[in-house]
C-alpha cells in the first residue's frame, strides 16, 4: 500500500497553492491553509479522509468508509481504511481527491486550475511582444 499512498500524496501535492503539514502524527495537505485530505502514515493500509460534498453518499456505502469523526462527517467528510485486499482502483480515489480539493479551494485558485493551458509558442510571442 506504500505506492498507493505515495500516489495519493504526490497527486495532492501537485495541485496549485498546496502545502503539507504533519499534525497529530498524520499528514494534512492544505490549499490556502484549508485541509482537503488527511492521510495516515501506515504503509500497510491506505487511511485517509476527504471532503466529498457530491459523492459522500455513494462513498459511505463502501464497507471500508465511514463518516469522519469529530463532527466532520456531517459536513461531507468521509474516512477510508483500505488494505491491499479491498482497495479501490487508484483512479477512483484520485477522482475523490479532486472533488475534495475543489470543495475546499478558493475560487481564485480554482480559476488557475481550470484555466486552459497556454501553448508554448503563444506564451513565447507574448513575452517577446511585451519587451
Amino acid at each position: 500500500m506504500k505506492k498507493y499512498n505515495e500516489k495519493i500524496r504526490e497527486t495532492a501535492l501537485a495541485y496549485p497553492e498546496v502545502t503539507e503539514d504533519h499534525p497529530w502524527g498524520e499528514t494534512a495537505i492544505k490549499v490556502k491553509g484549508k485541509v482537503f485530505i488527511f492521510m495516515g502514515v501506515d504503509s500497510k493500509e491506505a487511511s485517509f479522509s476527504l471532503k466529498l460534498p457530491k459523492s459522500a453518499g455513494a462513498a459511505l456505502m463502501l464497507p471500508f468508509a465511514e463518516p469522519t469523526h469529530y463532527g466532520l462527517g456531517k459536513h461531507g467528510w468521509v474516512s477510508f481504511k483500505m488494505t491491499k485486499a479491498n482497495a479501490l482502483p487508484i483512479e477512483a480515489v484520485l477522482e475523490w481527491l479532486d472533488e475534495s480539493y475543489r470543495a475546499v479551494a478558493p475560487k481564485t485558485v480554482l480559476k488557475k486550475l481550470d484555466a486552459p493551458a497556454e501553448p508554448k509558442a503563444a506564451a513565447k510571442k507574448k513575452k517577446t511582444a511585451s519587451r
